[in-house]
């Protein structure tokens, strides 16, 4: 999953969300660095991404375009799930998803000097393009996937895969609409249990 669906499942605690949101700047035991708390939000980070990378519809959703797109469909998938969750907030929350994205905004803002220096970087742009609601347009999400071929190491023709999101636009769609409600109660199951192991191990 990929930005806005982490801060989504860190269900409002402001610690969770920063740490959910550094995360995949933050490699092995570097999280140990950070106060318990910051820790709680890595941790449910990484769990997502494993139970999402293992789970039967989202490897439906990644063998749909990965003729085309080879390893780097998992990372193409990620970006179609965050578009469905914006264009389809109104079914997850009662929050609008520009008060959502601005409430995000200001909190990760108020923990900008412990970041690491990618989000650093990260934050202030995404701030300004608003990029967690703009998902909900496939315009922008066809300029996120640019971008982010523009950084690949090897040709990964990222910027070519809105075209699959609008062929299988439906199948996908529904792959997400499935596949979400069961991340959602996994992720608020994790909480607890992470909490618990910190709490055991401090």
């Amino acid at each position: 999953m990929n930005y806005l669906a982490h801060l989504y499942l860190s269900f409002g605690d402001p610690k969770i969300m920063v740490g959910n949101f550094i995360a995949d700047s933050v490699k092995g035991k570097q999280f140990l660095s950070f106060a318990p708390e910051i820790q709680h939000g890595i941790i449910l980070h990484r769990r997502i991404d494993t139970y999402t990378d293992q789970h039967p519809l989202t490897a439906q959703s990644r063998s749909r375009i990965r003729h085309r797109y080879g390893k780097y469909a998992g990372v193409i998938t990620d970006i179609y799930y965050d578009h469905f969750l914006a264009a389809n907030w109104k079914l997850y929350s009662d929050q609008s998803l520009q008060l959502f994205t601005k409430s995000a905004y200001r909190m990760l803002f108020g923990h900008y000097l412990m970041m690491p220096a990618r989000m650093k970087r990260i934050l202030p742009a995404m701030a300004m393009g608003n990029w967690l609601a703009s998902y909900a347009s496939i315009d922008n999400v066809g300029l996120a996937l640019s971008g982010m071929a523009t950084r690949t190491r090897f040709d990964s023709q990222m910027q070519h895969a809105t075209h699959e999101l609008v062929m299988y636009y439906e199948d996908l769609k529904n792959d997400f609409l499935h596949f979400f409600p069961d991340l959602t109660a996994y992720a608020r199951e994790q909480i607890p249990q992470i909490a618990k192991q910190l709490l055991i191990e401090t």
